[in-house]
């Protein structure tokens, strides 16, 4: 036998890849896939319509029920709860469950609550007793209840300041912070900035403003167009991604903006009360110009890096 099923656990599945190890009292159902290298642990229960991907932890006390889908590398932390319907009725069965999906490397953390038919994006860290009740973004950081946005994983925070050594015209990155001229007096502020002072020649400008603060804006990449971000009031945390580096940066001063290339996965969160967010853009609005899954942008960001 490739796997191991201890001698109190009944697993009546042949669908489970070579090195899992399924613990005392974990009852596993004739249709549940499990896959490779994985550790279902005491007292978990899985249902038919399961699939757990490889090298998946699932700790003491977790019951995925029918609809539950796990991808490769996910952890599941003791008593984390999964439902599988919105409005339960004793002996009342669904023809079709909802599929709730957990992303590759996402970490579910101890007694967290999960509703029916969400996606947890690839990455993402729900937090102890959490409870999830819309998609999480990839690489997200929930907490509370309802669960709310309040980082992102495997981000550097940094202020936004213009070291001296980033020249306005480096390109080597794919997201750089940009000073603009200011001058202050007792009169009050300005800040002025001719196009040609701008990364580039802009097409489209817009703004965004009114955004409570637990909501998230951006969450996309561009194929080809080209953004630079200044935040005019108050203050917005920007997270760039360009699919190997992930840092945030805080806009609160509007004489500083954030360029963001093309394939780079940009998010706006954390607005403060009041804060306005100008965008100008390199190119009028092309909805297919638009990547708006984030494991396709990881595909394509890694197929550019493999050709370049």
């Amino acid at each position: 036998m490739q796997h191991f099923v201890h001698e109190k656990a009944l697993c009546e599945t042949d669908n489970v890849g070579p090195g899992t190890r399924i613990w005392a009292f974990a009852h596993v159902l004739p249709g549940a896939v499990v896959g490779a290298d994985c550790n279902i642990c005491d007292n978990v229960f899985i249902e038919n319509d399961v699939t757990v991907g490889d090298r998946v932890t699932v700790k003491c006390g977790v019951q995925l029920w029918d609809g539950v889908r796990l991808g490769d590398d996910v952890f599941v932390g003791p008593n984390a709860t999964f439902t599988n319907d919105r409005f339960p009725r004793s002996r009342a069965h669904l023809d079709v469950y909802p599929k709730t999906i957990v992303g590759a490397g996402a970490s579910i953390g101890a007694n967290a609550t999960i509703l029916p038919g969400v996606t947890i994006g690839r990455n993402a860290m729900i937090g102890a007793g959490s409870v999830v009740t819309k998609d999480v973004p990839p690489n997200a950081i929930i907490v509370g209840n309802p669960g709310r946005i309040t980082g992102y994983a495997g981000t550097e925070g940094a202020p936004a300041v213009v070291p001296a050594e980033w020249s306005r015209t480096e390109e080597s990155d794919r997201f750089r912070l940009h000073q603009l001229r200011k001058a202050v007096d007792m009169r009050g502020s300005l800040v002025a900035a001719e196009f040609a002072d701008l990364p580039f020649q802009p097409r489209r400008t817009f703004v965004v403003y009114g955004v409570p603060s637990k909501e998230v804006r951006g969450e996309h990449a561009h194929r080809e167009c080209e953004q630079f971000l200044i935040c005019l009031n108050g203050s917005v945390t920007v997270l760039a991604d360009d699919g190997v580096e992930r840092r945030e940066f805080v806009l609160d001063d509007p004489s500083v903006g954030i360029h963001l290339k093309p394939m780079t996965w940009g998010t706006q969160y954390k607005y403060s009360p009041g804060a306005v967010l100008m965008v100008f853009a390199s190119h009028e609005y092309d909805d297919s110009d638009y990547i708006r899954d984030y494991d396709e942008f990881i595909q394509l960001a890694q197929y550019s890096s493999a050709a370049a």
